[in-house]
């Protein structure tokens, strides 16, 4: 596809970017996403190109350490919640989506939230936020208890999918003993009466 029309590089090029940042697997995910969030787009009104980049690019900063995942987002001028700041796994949405507007030249606000929130989601998402959300949890290499299920309920509805997916998330973040942060409870809040109908 055209990525010029959403950032400052060919697709190539991007490609080229993500695997000088993560490893194979990551590379592949990341790939499977963009895949995935381009079927979950035609299927739900979302544009798939823009759902195509958004996916390719949504963990470009998963693969560097931590320390510069918080540099990014500190030289921002953004002061974390905290917790926010006990949850690392989130950093990489934020870093993400900082480092694709200053190094990507992307500027395209719905698709700087796709990459922000595909982590923690957050009340009130366009649909692209929850088609990127979406797709990242249930890409093809997803093995996680209730994949398939979370895969095929998605496929089915999308909200299903969120309220399902939402509910999966806050319920493995308690038994972890990490806190679920005030996006992914707003999340929560807002799908609470969605019925999984099967």
């Amino acid at each position: 596809m055209d990525t010029k029309k959403f950032c400052r590089l060919t697709e190539e090029e991007i490609k080229s970017v993500l695997k000088s940042r993560m490893n194979e697997h990551r590379y592949a995910h990341s790939l499977n996403v963009a895949e995935r969030a381009v079927l979950l787009a035609e299927k739900n009104g979302a544009d798939p190109e823009k759902a195509y980049f958004s996916g390719l690019i949504h963990d470009i900063c998963k693969g560097i350490p931590q320390e510069e995942q918080l540099a990014i987002i500190e030289n921002e001028g953004i002061i974390l919640d905290e917790d926010t700041k006990k949850s690392p796994a989130l950093w990489h949405s934020i870093a993400g989506a900082i480092y694709s507007e200053h190094e990507l030249g992307v500027t395209d606000e719905d698709v700087l939230n796709a990459i922000r929130y595909h982590t923690s989601g957050r009340g009130g998402m366009s649909i692209l936020e929850k088609v990127v959300y979406m797709a990242d949890l249930t890409s093809a290499e997803r093995n996680y208890p209730d994949a398939e299920y979370t895969r095929n309920l998605t496929d089915k509805s999308l909200d299903e999918g969120i309220a399902y997916g939402v509910r999966w998330i806050a319920a493995d973040l308690e038994r972890r003993g990490f806190p679920k942060g005030k996006d992914t409870e707003a999340l929560l809040e807002e799908y609470k009466n969605v019925i999984i109908t099967e």
